[in-house]
This record gives structure tokens, sequence and C-alpha cells, in this order.
């Protein structure tokens, strides 16, 4: 199984990596429910470079992102799945509401977001730009969302 850390961890870890000429690759997200959008979306971020690196929202930051009802998953078990995956190379917790931290910190060569954003409007793109890295925009997969699969586990009979 791959690493989940702090940050302080994965500093070392992304320092040993780009010694040795490693593209890193950073995404970052709530990973509630992980479903298939999730693992083509994180495979595709994989392939990008040589190692991955997920920053996974903490459980307070994603209640103030997406409400109290949220997350179903605490933050030990997403972590767990997510460092399961063969794509994911490192997991790093955060407690903020943004990566900025984690992404300047850290300073991966390849940025990946999920979606219908603009290079311009993801948080730390400037800050991977200006080390000379690049912003990818990666469409998601129609059809999966951690939002949708819940409505239909409430669904469900009882």
């Amino acid at each position: 199984m791959n690493a989940a850390c702090d940050l302080a961890g994965a500093r070392l870890i992304v320092d040993r990596w780009q010694a040795d000429g490693r593209r890193i690759v950073f995404t970052n997200g709530c990973f509630d429910l992980l479903h298939p959008g999730h693992i083509d979306y994180l495979s595709r971020a994989r392939a990008l470079g040589d190692a991955l690196i997920v920053g996974l929202n903490d459980d307070d930051s994603i209640r103030r992102l997406k409400g109290e009802s949220r997350p179903v998953n605490p933050l030990a078990d997403r972590a767990i799945m997510l460092a399961a995956l063969r794509s994911v190379d490192l997991v790093v917790p955060f407690s903020e509401d943004t990566p900025l931290k984690l992404i300047s910190a850290l300073k991966p060569d390849i940025l990946v977001k999920g979606g219908d954003y603009e290079p311009a409007n993801i948080v730390g793109a400037e800050v991977v730009l200006a080390a000379g890295g690049k912003v990818v925009v990666m469409p998601f997969i129609e059809g999966y969302s951690t939002t949708r699969l819940i409505r239909r586990i409430y669904s469900l009979p009882r």
C-alpha cells in the first residue's frame, strides 16, 4: 500500500522524488465515496507523471464545503482507500479550505483539476506555473458523482 502522511513527511518524500528526476503530479479533493469516475480521473492524472500526490480534505473542511451531512466516510477511511489505489503514490490530508499551502510547499510539476475549470481559476495554478510547471484540466466521466451516489443510496428501500 502507498503512503499517507502529513505535510512535513510529504515534503521529505517529494524532495527525494525530485532529486531522482521524477515528475510530480498533484490533485486534491474530498473523495468521500469512491466511484468509477474517481478511479478513472486518478489513473489519468497519474499517467501525466511519475508520482501522484492526492491532497485530501479533512472532515472539517468537507463540512465547510459540502454541509453538515458530509463527509460520509471519515478522513482515516478515505485516506486508506485512496492510498490503496495503484495510481496514488501519496495521500496528504489538509485542513484548510483550499490546497494552496500544500501546493506551495510541495511544488508539483503538474497540477491537475477535474471538471470545467479554467486554469486561471484553479487554486495553486500560479505557484505551479511560476515554477515552470503546467496545469491540466481533466474532464470528468459523465454520470458519476458522489452526490448522485448518495442520493441513490438514500432512495433505496429500507
